[in-house]
């Protein structure tokens, strides 16, 4: 289930964003960018709509996913769906 973010209360999404964040372990090279900065790299994403926010009902919990993979998971749902 898609969550709208801006039905997110401001201090609950940049928590959100932050967990994210934290857990992602990417490595950006060279230059080191702050958390704040990827904050705002991925709060910038849920404006634009290349990242959406999502709600698993199955394992109780919210994720931050770019839209492509929201898409490959949506295709993966109506194929397994198709095969009973």
């Amino acid at each position: 289930m898609l969550i709208p973010y801006q039905q997110i209360d401001p201090t609950t999404l940049v928590t959100l964003i932050e967990h994210y964040v934290l857990r992602e372990g990417t490595d950006y090279g060279d230059s080191e960018i702050t958390t704040e900065q990827k904050v705002a790299q991925v709060k910038a994403q849920l404006q634009s709509g290349e990242a959406l926010i999502v709600f698993s009902e199955l394992h109780e919990s919210v994720n931050i996913v770019s839209k492509a993979q929201f898409q490959a998971m949506q295709s993966e749902d109506y194929q397994s769906e198709s095969i009973y």
